[in-house]
């Protein structure tokens, strides 16, 4: 498994980016994927996750409602389409991958890629 997450940037306060997560060696379409997020000052937090099909998907209560994740095995990419954002949604976005096909906040996730910034700022 090797993932790269890109798709940051700056947006202003009620803006829309969806950060994409590619597993380059097409491995990961068999197991859960999750976005986490780092703020600076902060700890890593858990965002949103995935099942290995789609199917079953699970979000943090602070994006719930604003933030989508989505998966494209054929492509070995996860989606994360986030709208409204707000400034406290300013962080380093992770996607990561583990050995399980359901994932959840507390699961390992044993591979992860390399962070993509998001600012939102006015």
């Amino acid at each position: 498994v090797q993932l790269q997450a890109s798709g940051g940037g700056m947006v202003q306060p009620g803006g829309s980016l969806k950060l994409s997560c590619v597993d380059s060696r097409r491995t990961f379409t068999n197991n859960a994927v999750a976005w986490f997020r780092r703020a600076p000052g902060k700890e890593r937090e858990f965002v949103a996750v995935i099942s290995w099909n789609g199917g079953s998907t699970s979000y943090d209560d602070s994006v719930r409602g604003r933030f989508t994740i989505a998966r494209d095995n054929a492509k070995s990419t996860v989606y994360l389409q986030m709208n409204s954002l707000k400034p406290e949604d300013t962080a380093v976005y992770y996607c990561a991958t583990g050995r399980s096909s359901f994932g959840g906040r507390n699961t390992p996730y044993n591979y992860w890629g390399r962070g993509t910034q998001v600012t939102v700022s006015s």
